[in-house]
């Protein structure tokens, strides 16, 4: 999951910085810094990404096109 597939995750779901980090446990600035540099580690961007499935996202790969998200 990259930064702004995260954003735009959180977009199409309603779901704020601060609701993700209730769901995740993540605190709200390691999420925004995520979303804002790309910088956090493999557990916690796997933690965000499952809590975004959850909801009914579904990650889209790169493939040439580019990355993107949907909704179930």
């Amino acid at each position: 999951m990259t930064p702004i597939q995260c954003k735009m995750a959180r977009t199409a779901t309603g779901i704020t910085v601060r609701k993700l980090g209730e769901i995740t446990g993540l605190a709200f600035s390691t999420i925004n810094r995520y979303e804002n540099t790309g910088k956090a580690n493999i557990t916690t961007i796997n933690k965000m990404k499952e809590a975004l499935e959850s909801a009914g996202v579904v990650f889209i790969p790169k493939n040439g096109g580019g990355p993107g998200v949907r909704l179930k």
